[in-house]
């Protein structure tokens, strides 16, 4: 083959092994086979697998760097905290409300870029060059050559201004503006939000603590009846069935115990994963103080609805995008219409031309040096007016106007939807409390039942069936009574959030 041949060749390989498609090999080889992943200082690269790499099936390999976990919270010892005390521990190390805070302010200097458009630009630039060539003639009896080097440099400001747009770059600056306040509306909102998360969890490791409570009530009471049964049995009262029942009331009893001392660890930390702080953190929390439930929403149902539609985020979020939607059509007629525009240029130039001049004949030779600095400035004022563009600017209008259809459509289906949450949380507030006042009736006959029961069955004149089954309805009735409390102040919650006023621990 030859050199030229070899080398066209060459250049082909090189211009194949270079195509997009040679890339697939970064991919599975096949779509059953584990990826052997290329690791290069503990992590992985995009790279060719390496078939001696060894495969770990379908589990890839570990990554010092992300090993680290978060270490425990530091909190102070032996403090319970309340509520309150764990929202504002929540506030301070939840990724998400820094996630929304970073965005408010990416918005807040997105309306500082469109405010600058207001403003001149100017531009400074310096270019420096150099240029050397020679030339040589063959002249009748002799020949004749030069050389010369080109020098300079060019200093130059220049300035560009646009001076009128018909309301263009405003319109684009309510744009701005407006996504500004919906980034700031969604700020509050995931902080409302981490205001929910928190008392929900707050109240149900408030209830698992209550039912582990119940559990070691509920485990005294059935070993009460096992020591009664096991004293009727020894003299002779009882038989050995009813001995029977009532260590097998116990023993259910203490599993059941088991279970609710899971749940506590399970609330708890579910607690820990609502207030976005690191998995390893141990808290002690204090207990709900029981107060009085109010089964009535403060105001007529109307007038809450009416000021939750009025601070609402959602609904605040969706005004305020309706609103950046009428400016973007402000923008698109904007572009119909002729701009005004400033450009200004100063600039100061200097060469130096250095040439030998060589003579064909003989003699001397002697060099040109020629310089030379210039200064100057333009200044223009001129007006640009858009004549045809294929349709684009009409169509951006149209889509502008279809946007601001839409962003009319979603404020009222956002207004309707937060009508109906409030409406159905003011009614999940009314029944909660009636039925946590259900429940504590029920409880304190279950308990009068129950005692009943158990003394009756101590002076021989009950049966240990009647016990069993009192024992049970207590338990059942504490487990309700907790719960319905547990669900009335989630209902609170619930109904502060859904009328937008759940700017702190809830207190109803």
């Amino acid at each position: 083959m030859r050199p030229f041949e070899r080398l066209g060749a060459s250049l082909f390989a090189l211009f194949l092994a270079g195509c997009a498609t040679s890339e697939l090999d970064l991919a599975p080889e096949r779509p059953d086979r584990p990826w052997i992943a290329p690791v290069q200082a503990g992590e992985i690269i995009a790279a060719r697998a390496s078939p001696a790499g060894r495969s770990g099936g379908y589990v890839l390999p570990p990554n010092p760097a992300m090993a680290k976990v978060e270490p425990p919270l530091a909190l102070q010892a032996g403090h319970a905290y309340t509520l309150a005390e764990l929202i504002d521990i929540a506030e301070s190390h939840d990724p998400q409300t820094r996630i929304a805070w970073d965005q408010a302010r990416d918005a807040a200097l997105a309306t500082g870029v469109a405010r600058s458009t207001f403003l001149p630009a100017l531009t400074a630039s310096v270019i420096g060059g150099f240029q050397s060539g020679r030339q040589e003639t063959s002249l009748a009896g002799g020949q004749a050559s030069g050389g010369s080097t080109v020098t300079g440099s060019i200093s130059a400001i220049s300035l560009k201004w646009l001076l009128f747009d018909f309301g263009g770059r405003a319109a684009t600056l309510d744009i701005a503006k407006q996504a500004s306040v919906t980034s700031n509306i969604g700020f509050t909102a995931a902080h409302q939000n981490l205001i929910y998360r928190v008392s929900l969890a707050f109240y149900a490791d408030a209830a698992a603590r209550a039912r582990q409570t119940t559990a070691k009530q509920a485990l005294n009471d059935a070993q009460a009846v096992q020591a009664a049964a096991d004293a009727r049995y020894a003299h002779g009262e009882g038989t050995v069935v009813e001995a029977a029942q009532a260590h097998q009331a116990t023993a259910q009893a203490e599993y059941a115990k088991i279970g609710a001392d899971g749940a506590v660890d399970d609330a708890r930390q579910a607690l820990v994963n609502a207030m976005g702080v690191s998995p390893l953190t141990r808290l002690t929390v204090a207990d709900v103080t029981h107060r009085e439930l109010s089964a009535q929403v403060n105001g007529p149902i109307d007038e809450v609805v009416s000021a939750a539609l009025s601070r609402r985020p959602d609904v605040l979020a969706a005004y305020a995008a309706r609103k950046a939607s009428l400016a973007k059509i402000r923008a698109a007629k904007a572009e119909f219409m002729p701009k005004v525009f400033l450009s200004a240029a100063g600039g100061y130039t200097t060469d130096n031309l250095l040439a030998p001049a060589l003579p064909g004949f003989g003699g001397e030779g002697t060099f040109l040096n020629l310089s030379g600095n210039r200064l100057g400035g333009t200044v223009l004022l001129g007006v640009t007016v858009p004549l045809f563009d294929g349709g684009v600017r009409a169509a951006n209008l149209k889509r502008a106007h279809i946007d601001a259809d839409r962003a009319d459509e979603q404020l009222t289906q956002v207004r309707n939807e937060a009508a109906r949450e409030v409406v159905s949380a003011a009614t999940s507030v009314k029944t909660s409390a009636a039925a946590y006042r259900a429940a504590a009736t029920l409880l304190a006959a279950s308990q009068t039942s129950f005692d009943a029961a158990l003394a009756a069955y101590k002076h021989g004149v009950g049966s240990i069936t009647d016990v069993t089954v009192a024992e049970s309805k207590l338990l059942d009735a504490r487990n309700v009574a907790t719960d319905a409390y547990s669900a009335a102040l989630s209902a609170a919650a619930g109904l502060a959030l859904s009328a937008g006023a759940l700017g702190g621990p809830p207190t109803e």
